[in-house]
């Protein structure tokens, strides 16, 4: 049985503590983090010994595999140290906080002889792989075109008790990269590749708590000749279902919690999103621990992890490049 550690002992390392108790694939052995009352009580919750450290950690525990749940600043460098070391590596979103930072990652990924998965865990909800099966399996024609929307609701005291989120050195951006960047994933996955993408961020509604965007749009122009169109804001007054639409020649595929798939006959097939019972948040998804699961079971299989690096350096790319295209004036902050 593989051993595993947790870095980053904060909201989000809730799903990763769940997913490894419901696995049974894998023993929790080491905790990290750098502030000492989130590290005694995630020590203390499941009785393991915590590290400040985390090379002092790989040092003296050598798990198997560990999961990066910290900022998104530290991802891409707490990762290739451990990939350097020969670990195991989950993962969370985005891949990195700049392009740069996320094509080292990548370079020691491809060199590496541990594996690495980057959570998109939304790519496992059974409306997306259905989604993707449909879509690829030919019968419904050629792609035409998508839309998607992300209408959530963030204030400032969601900013207040975690300041980096809101930063460009450590968030590495806003809305796009900790909230639509899901979003952005399924987009590119299901549509295919983006050859070119126009489109603005800014900031509508934090201005005064946030140095990084709340809101954004794009229109991307696929590889296969399709387009989509995509917007996304913090400013709504709920947090609203995410909505993806495809248009392809025979039939409409439509995305609200369950999907509804429409063809061309009239026809109208509905596939049902799991419900999972989870500690985390709701917007968090169903399938963290699906994801997970799958991980470990390819540990002992050659070859990379599906949802590498590579594979997540697609959307960060979308979204630096969105980013550029707004803040021209400040390349260097935002990556």
């Amino acid at each position: 049985m593989p051993t595993a550690a947790v870095i980053g002992c904060g909201d989000i390392s809730t799903v990763h503590f769940e997913a490894l108790s419901a696995v049974g694939d894998a023993e929790l052995v080491a905790v990290c983090d750098t502030d000492p009352e989130r590290l005694a009580a995630a020590a203390a919750a499941h009785g393991v010994p915590g590290y400040a450290d985390y090379l002092d950690m790989l040092q003296k525990v050598r798990p198997d595999v560990v999961h990066v749940c910290t900022p998104h600043h530290l991802h891409a460098s707490v990762a290739a140290d451990c990939l350097e070391w020969g670990v195991h590596v989950i993962v969370e979103k985005p891949l990195a906080h700049t392009l740069e930072e996320g094509q080292r990652l990548i370079e020691v990924a491809e060199r590496s002889t541990a594996k690495i998965g980057v959570c998109f865990q939304n790519r496992y909800n059974a409306t997306s792989q259905a989604m993707h099966e449909l879509l690829d399996g030919g019968t419904l024609g050629q792609v035409i075109g998508a839309s998607a929307t992300v209408m959530w609701h963030r204030d400032g005291s969601y900013y207040e008790s975690r300041p980096w989120r809101g930063t460009w050195a450590e968030g590495g951006g806003g809305l796009m990269m900790n909230q639509a960047i899901h979003t952005v994933d399924l987009l590119q996955w299901l549509v295919g590749d983006v050859a070119k993408v126009e489109g603005h961020a800014s900031t509508r509604s934090l201005g005064g708590v946030i140095e990084v965007e709340d809101t954004a749009e794009f229109v991307a122009e696929h590889v296969n000749g399709a387009r989509s169109v995509f917007y996304a804001t913090l400013a709504n007054a709920v947090n609203a279902p995410v909505t993806l639409d495809i248009v392809t020649e025979k039939a409409t595929l439509s995305l609200r919690g369950d999907l509804t798939v429409t063809y061309a006959d009239g026809a109208v097939d509905v596939v049902q999103e799991r419900v999972a019972e989870t500690g985390g948040r709701s917007y968090w998804g169903v399938s963290h621990q699906l994801l997970i699961a799958d991980f470990y079971a390819t540990l002992a299989h050659p070859g990379p992890f599906w949802i590498n690096p590579a594979e997540a350096g697609k959307s960060l790319g979308i979204i630096k490049d969105i980013y550029a295209q707004s803040y021209p004036d400040m390349l260097e902050r935002v990556g």
